[in-house]
């Protein structure tokens, strides 16, 4: 008999964490070679863990919702056959007694510092065992807690985070405990209170007193759709949101479209629409004006070398996820359209893993297929800017020729361009849609796939 370790792989390149959501096994059942043993969250993408081994299942290390690091050990499963056997029933039992002694010492901590610590403080923030184990140890309370700018996800407080404020506390109580008492009632000088995403919920969709009707129904939010509404509201309290409108005559590429749609397909085995023509557009566009391109991290900003386009989609339930189109600038259309088509299947069947949204350095989002005509899109932190693809119409248009002016049917559309003006002025914000604009309007009808 051999144990194996099954570890919380990683799961993108900013992805440190990710949540237990379902134990798919129990302690004791049989597990085969690549059946899913757990469901994870990371931020929208729910995941499961296959197995790496074949073997039975003989211990689980954490329960439902625990927040769990990438590199820790989630289960052990023991394997039969080819490995070496321990030496002696001695050895193997002393280390199952000791782990089961750190067991009822570690649930006697947390029963105690629980009545104190809770898991969860007012403003959200969450707290881990450590993180209360040590408060608890070193008489820190609750409000002292909640007064800690944390620095890990989230704003999460960490055990880094609490040995400082220990230490600073102990250099100068009295500045400390004024910050404390700031922070507790709500005084300008609470800056180590830093608002985080789940606070500014709490205080936009807080309980109100409203009336039920006869035949009124109330329906609880997804997860998914709590954590839009934390990063929705986040982000308009964290950028300055403003936007510019561009009219654009889509007409060369609906025709274009139309004349190879069919060739398309029948050579490359995939479907065109109009959104990779838009994403390759706004990928050069992106390349021309790369301070569109960047990310805001405190009063840095960090200008982004790669070009990936996230691209919003829409979800069965209602609900969108933005997958991302890595290197979108390298790509051909032939090469942009598969992605595009692999990524919106994906996010349709539910299967996008986390790696698939992370590392987006701007959005684009489709209002068009809904109808709208255009829309003012909420940015995507820590990105900069969203642009938003209105619906095509058939309008009439003043066509200017060496003949004269004439009205014509043509197809147009509207470019919405949401960006943090912050770090994005007017005439940024405004030259990067409008050439965006420039790049459709110079399709070239004849031109080939």
């Amino acid at each position: 008999m051999a144990k194996f370790e099954i570890k919380l792989p990683k799961m993108g390149e900013s992805v440190a964490e990710a949540t237990i959501t379902s134990w798919l096994k129990a302690v004791g059942d049989t597990v085969e070679l690549d059946e899913a043993i757990v469901e994870i969250a990371t931020d929208k993408v729910d995941s499961e863990i296959p197995s790496e081994v074949s073997g039975t299942l003989v211990e689980i290390k954490y329960a439902v919702d625990d927040v769990v690091a990438v590199g820790e050990t989630i289960a052990v499963i023991e394997t039969e056959g080819g490995e070496v056997e321990i030496v002696t029933e001695k050895i193997v039992e002393t280390p199952k007694e000791v782990a089961t002694i750190e067991k009822q010492v570690e649930k006697v901590v947390e029963s105690t510092t629980s009545t104190l610590i809770q898991k969860t403080g007012k403003s959200g923030k969450f707290y881990s065992p450590l993180v209360r184990n040590i408060a608890h140890t070193e008489g820190i309370t609750m409000d002292e807690l909640e007064s800690i700018n944390g620095t890990g996800k989230d704003n999460r407080v960490t055990k880094n985070d609490l040995l400082a404020y220990i230490e600073a506390k102990k250099a100068n109580p009295q500045k400390v405990a004024a910050t404390v008492s700031a922070a507790i009632t709500g005084g300008a000088s609470a800056v180590v209170a830093t608002k985080n995403e789940t606070q500014s919920v709490k205080k936009e969709i807080k309980k109100s007193n409203i009336v039920l009707q006869e035949g009124d129904e109330v329906m609880a939010m997804t997860r998914m759709g709590k954590m839009i509404s934390h990063h929705m509201i986040a982000s308009q309290e964290t950028s300055a949101h403003v936007q510019s409108f561009v009219e654009v005559d889509v007409t060369n590429i609906v025709k274009w479209r139309n004349r190879i749609k069919d060739d398309f397909l029948k050579r490359e085995g995939e479907k065109i629409t109009f959104t990779p023509i838009f994403m390759q557009a706004i990928a050069k566009a992106l390349k021309d004006y790369p301070m569109m391109n960047i990310s805001v991290d405190g009063d840095n900003i960090i200008k982004r070398k790669s070009i990936n386009l996230g691209m919003a989609a829409a979800l069965a339930d209602g609900n969108l996820i933005v997958p991302v189109i890595k290197n979108a600038d390298q790509l051909n259309l032939v090469g942009m359209t598969k992605q595009v088509n692999s990524l919106a299947l994906k996010a349709r069947t539910g299967k996008l893993n986390p790696d698939d949204i992370q590392g987006g350095t701007y959005t684009v989002t489709n209002v068009g297929g809904f109808g709208s005509i255009m829309g003012t899109p909420i940015i995507n932190q820590p990105q900069v800017g969203i642009l938003a693809l209105g619906a095509i119409r058939k309008t009439p248009a003043v066509i200017e020729t060496p003949d004269g002016d004439f009205i014509g049917i043509r197809h147009k559309m509207y470019l919405s361009h949401s960006y943090d003006h912050r770090v994005v002025n007017g005439a940024l914000g405004g030259m990067f849609v409008k050439k965006v604009a420039d790049y459709l309007e110079a399709w070239d009808v004849n031109t080939d796939f």
